[in-house]
């Protein structure tokens, strides 16, 4: 028993969605006849389920669909992260540490902050203490991850030499991590009011 082709169409839709998709968030996209311009999309679980007309081109409906799913995780992010407490802030400390530094890292305490205006975190070696920004409360989780990972690394090496950074790349998506950062210091967190002018 031979399995028929995928048409065009289901092809198209497959490229899309392997092109948007990522390990963590998998994309899925329905291409419609019926459907002339609109394009959406929504949560369905752990999904994204797009949903366009099947006249568009492979290209055009990549780049809505990015524009799309990152409107989603956005609203996603800020419907969650905004209730991020200090217990769930050690429980993730606790998990990265365990996860990315074989348990290496030993602090007293890690608490949001709401006087940190110029880093994004700060650990005292000699404490343990851990401080956060409160600024970090919105941004995506692999941002914070890399923050926090950063600050539990130096927990055991104060300085910013080969040794730290080899513990400290472990964060996954560090470099889209430092660039969400370098963005988020010049032009402020993407929701957090109008649109810088260009």
């Amino acid at each position: 028993m031979t399995r028929a082709q995928p048409t065009a169409t289901q092809r198209k839709a497959q490229q899309a969605a392997a092109r948007l998709s990522t390990p963590a968030r998998p994309v899925e996209v329905r291409l419609s006849a019926r459907r002339k311009k609109t394009i959406t999309a929504r949560w369905e679980g752990q999904t994204i389920v797009m949903l366009a007309p099947a006249a568009m081109g492979l290209e055009r409906l990549v780049a809505a669909g990015e524009g799309l799913i990152a409107r989603l995780e956005k609203k996603a992010t800020r419907a969650t992260n905004h209730k991020r407490s200090d217990d769930q802030l050690q429980a993730l400390a606790e998990a990265l540490n365990d996860k990315y530094l074989g348990g290496r890292a030993e602090w007293t305490s890690i608490t949001w902050v709401e006087n940190m205006t110029t880093r994004w975190g700060s650990c005292t070696p000699s404490t343990g203490r851990i401080r956060i920004s409160h600024r970090l409360k919105q941004v995506p989780d692999y941002v914070l991850n890399s923050v926090i990972i950063h600050e539990l690394v130096h927990t055991w090496i104060p300085n910013h030499g080969a040794d730290f950074w080899h513990w400290a790349s472990r964060a996954p998506q560090l470099e889209r991590a430092r660039g969400y950062l370098e963005a988020y210091q010049r032009w402020g967190c993407p929701g957090d009011g109008p649109e810088p002018q260009r």
